[in-house]
């Protein structure tokens, strides 16, 4: 916790400096405090904070309902990544250099930046998180303001006594953007940032990724303000994705559910070997507890690897052929149940306690029509 608290309040430092070094750069043309003082913070906020972001929050995670899930969609984050290095190297070009790049080039640096901006909001909005927009959005984004307002000013002052007249159509075109109000600008420039957008995922489609990919990073995530998979965690069960009530939820003439049952409140389909499976672990649990402690460790394991990868142990084809891979062990659970138990097949009846039967019939109903 302690920890915690000091990287907030440093990035909360941050954000205040650079709020007051924009300030300086639109009211007195200069930047807040001396070199070695301004290019800390800005180092902290404009490469510190994304990498601190992501990996603490995105890199190397997957896409999961039951944990921290990815912040970023992990197929198609190397598109974010690159935007991010990309608008990164555009600040540091524009804040080191001396003097501005030709026209052209220098409409493409300024894309970036305002393509760093609003990647920086998108971020904010997609985090839904206090702790992002507090200490970490803002001073991002007050940074990269201050770099296209003095980015803007240097391009004033250097071409001020120049007419242009001998410039080409082009260069004449950018000049008259990169010199415009701020209004007029920073929309023109990202409606330009568009086909440079598209120029950069038609590099990246070569490496694997698709042309829609820095739309896909956002949208095909759980639970975040710009996710559009959270249907996907409605009906999962996080932590109960055990291979027997996998087999259970195959199609019906295969796997011959039997009825509903509940499970920690929550409504499974239950068929003849999942009830037969639960009975025979009761058992265990009985008449063995220590071996069962040690089998229900290493079941629970096989539970929480099946739980990350529920998408495909959702396909009813995928239960279907579990179900029939554990009929052995169905087969030789009954003979232990009824080997060992008086009246095995009351055991078995209990188990998952029955619901209403109209509900039961209703349920595989609306299941059979897929």
């Amino acid at each position: 916790m302690p920890g915690i608290i000091m990287i907030v309040a440093l990035f909360g430092m941050t954000g205040f400096y650079a709020l007051a070094d924009m300030i300086s750069m639109l009211i007195h043309n200069k930047r807040a405090g001396k070199p070695f003082f301004y290019r800390s913070f800005e180092f902290i906020a404009i490469i510190g904070a994304p990498l601190f972001f992501l990996f603490f929050f995105d890199f190397g995670k997957v896409n999961d309902c039951c944990t921290d899930s990815a912040f970023f969609s992990p197929a198609h984050r190397p598109t974010i990544y690159t935007l991010i290095f990309l608008c990164i190297g555009a600040y540091y070009y524009s804040s080191l250099r001396k003097k501005t790049a030709p026209p052209l080039a220098e409409l493409l640096v300024n894309c970036l930046l305002g393509t760093g901006l609003v990647l920086a909001l998108l971020i904010g909005i997609h985090a839904q998180d206090p702790l992002m927009w507090v200490p970490g959005i803002p001073s991002v984004v007050f940074f990269y303001i201050s770099q296209m307002v003095r980015n803007q000013r240097l391009l004033v002052e250097e071409i001020f006594d120049q007419s242009g007249g001998s410039l080409g159509r082009v260069n004449r075109i950018c000049l008259a953007i990169l010199r415009s109000n701020l209004y007029i600008r920073f929309p023109l420039l990202l409606i330009i940032s568009v086909p440079l957008l598209m120029l950069i995922s038609l590099l990246l489609y070569v490496v694997g990724q698709k042309p829609d990919a820095g739309i896909r990073a956002f949208t095909e995530t759980y639970k975040l303000g710009l996710s559009q998979w959270d249907y996907k965690c409605e009906n999962v069960q996080c932590g109960e994705h055990y291979l027997c009530s996998v087999a259970a939820n195959g199609h019906p003439g295969i796997v011959r559910p039997v009825r509903l049952g509940k499970r920690n409140h929550h409504f499974i389909v239950c068929n003849r070997q999942l009830l037969i499976s639960n009975a025979f672990e009761e058992l265990i649990q009985e008449k063995f507890p220590a071996l069962h402690r040690m089998i229900r460790l290493q079941y629970d394991k096989m539970g929480d690897r099946i739980h990350r990868n529920y998408d495909w142990y959702s396909k009813k084809w995928v239960s279907d052929l579990v179900y029939l891979a554990m009929k052995p062990a169905e087969w030789f659970f009954l003979f232990v149940l009824y080997m060992a138990d008086h009246k095995p097949e009351q055991r078995i009846g209990r188990q998952y306690a029955p619901v209403d039967i109209f509900f039961m019939h209703k349920h595989f109903e609306i299941q059979s029509t897929f």
